[in-house]
């Protein structure tokens, strides 16, 4: 794939010349201005306008354009412009409800602004963004460089396999050139650092649900995970001979079934060198890879099977996130883990009513052969947290339908064992806007997994079916502080937005990446 925008930053003053850049054709290309409500614009705005001042607000009645947030007036061949074109694109959000007038932008309010350009100007070979708002940003740099971040994820597509293509579409070679004119260019170009770190493993976590699951089978899964060597994370794959050697009998049981190998990666990322005591201790996250998920015995319908290629948006997200870390050189100790299973149908396939014994050395009753991600995280959960001591652990996965019931596709489930946690989580939802709602758990969902056999089942019964799968993974953390995130409503099909038009959304690399950063290096 190759990739489809270049970016850089300029200052104001620079705004009025086109930009040039590799891939860009000899025109005059396009300028975009914002406007606010009733069609306020800054004055440094309004001075590279000039003249064109007047063309746009005549434009502007004609249209009955008013800057409302996401709304755009496209101006062909404007007159006392260099530019082949003039976009204005509104900017004014509807009032806070409890204030009366606009609510102040947050970080998520530029990203989203900096995708909804994006998506106007896709296709365009060369842009000059004026990023100067009618209300000015605290951090004009830092907002500029949200702005960018949401540009490459709107940019974001997933054509590997397509033959047939637009004539226009040139690979290896940039398509759109942007320069984005701020007030603060040098501090834009320095928070756009982190940025692009966290683009590129959203991007990385995004190819990995999007990959067809005939290419992306565990073992390929684990080469894509070893590629993060590059960047100085330490990797370890642990095959079915080590696994079974170890104990990892629930996990290996759901992938018994399959052709291929299952697979656990161990990924640590050292950024907090010479850190001593507590500092030292890493930080966990651990994901679902199921590479597909038929159900095994318990098979599925067949319509709409073929999305189960992405099962493995937990271990997607791991990945990611643990790229993210590395290419921004995080100061933290961090360990990635994940457990990577295809789950089939077969003479060898785990069946209802089989028991098997966990790595914890507790049994487990076999209920529902599709109740499998389950399996593959308690184990995982069990080698992190014995091995590794880790401060927290956090585990991601597309888990159970039954939260798209709940939550539909707005917000994560949230399941915790620690109020602090849970609480730091979800502050990092809401500057990142990707969101997290806490669900309960308690003893009387737990005692819905009991079994007359075992030491536990591990489905409780048709109601309430994302807690008591959250209530299992428990079981298996003891007094570790840890949380369970249910992306089966985020992961994978989720509603495009101004920043996703990918089936495979990547979510959760930017929400835990800000974790760590807000909260854990230093």
């Amino acid at each position: 794939m190759a990739e489809t925008v270049q970016i850089d930053f300029t200052a104001l003053k620079d705004a009025g010349a086109a930009p040039k850049g590799r891939g860009a054709k000899a025109t005059g290309g396009t300028l975009v201005v914002l406007a606010g409500s009733d069609l306020a614009m800054s004055a440094e705005t309004q001075a590279i306008l000039g003249d064109a001042a007047d063309l746009v607000k005549r434009a502007a009645a004609t249209a009955k354009f008013k800057g409302a947030s996401g709304s755009a007036l496209d101006i062909l061949a404007p007159a006392g412009l260099g530019f082949d074109r003039l976009m204005v694109i509104g900017t004014a959000k509807k009032p806070a409800k409890d204030a009366g007038k606009t609510a102040a932008p947050t970080a998520p309010d530029y990203v989203s602004l900096g995708g909804a350009i994006m998506g106007k100007i896709g296709g365009f070979p060369r842009v000059t963004v004026v990023f100067d708002l009618p209300e000015a940003p605290e951090n004009p740099g830092a907002a500029a460089a949200d702005a960018m971040l949401g540009m490459r994820l709107r940019a974001y597509k997933f054509d590997l396999y397509k033959t047939k293509k637009n004539d226009d579409d040139d690979k290896g070679d940039v398509r759109t050139v942007i320069s984005i004119a701020v007030a603060d260019p040098a501090g834009a170009k320095r928070e756009a650092k982190n940025r692009d770190a966290v683009a590129d493993g959203v991007t990385l976590a995004r190819t990995l649900v999007n990959e067809p699951p005939n290419v992306l089978f565990p073992a390929a899964f684990a080469d894509r995970a070893k590629e993060l060597q590059k960047l100085g994370v330490e990797v370890e794959v642990l095959g079915e001979k080590e696994l079974a050697k170890l104990g990892f009998r629930a996990l290996l049981g759901v992938g018994q079934g399959s052709e291929f190998e299952s697979k656990v990666v161990i990924m640590r990322w050292n950024g907090a060198k010479g850190a001593k005591g507590d500092k030292a201790k890493p930080v966990a996250f651990i994901g679902k890879g199921v590479c597909f998920d038929t159900g095994g015995i318990s098979i599925k319908p067949a319509g709409g099977m073929e999305d189960m290629k992405g099962d493995m948006a937990g271990a997607a997200c791991v990945v990611g996130l643990m790229h993210t870390l590395a290419a921004r050189k995080a100061k933290v100790n961090a360990i990635g883990a994940i457990g990577v299973v295809e789950n089939m149908p077969d003479g060898k396939a785990q069946r209802p009513g089989d028991i098997v014994k966990s790595l914890s050395g507790q049994t487990i009753e076999i209920i529902n052969t599709d109740a499998e991600g389950r399996l593959v995280l308690c184990d995982v959960l069990w080698y992190v947290q014995e091995k590794y001591k880790p401060k927290f652990m956090i585990d991601l996965a597309t888990l159970t339908g039954a939260i798209l019931v709940a939550l539909g596709s707005e917000y994560a489930g949230l399941f915790s064992n620690d109020d602090d946690l849970s609480g730091l989580l979800s502050k990092a939802g809401e500057n990142t806007g990707e969101k997290v709602w806490r669900m309960p758990l308690g003893p009387s969902y737990d005692k819905l997994l009991d079994s007359k056999f075992a030491d536990m089942k591990h489905v409780g019964g048709r109601h309430a079916g994302s807690i008591t799968a959250a209530q299992f993974l428990q079981r298996f953390v003891n007094g570790t502080p840890w949380a369970h995130l249910d992306i089966a409503g985020t992961g994978m099909s989720s509603p495009s937005s101004d920043i996703n038009q990918s089936w495979g959304s990547g979510w959760g690399v930017r929400l835990l990446d800000r974790l760590v950063a807000d909260h854990y290096e230093g």
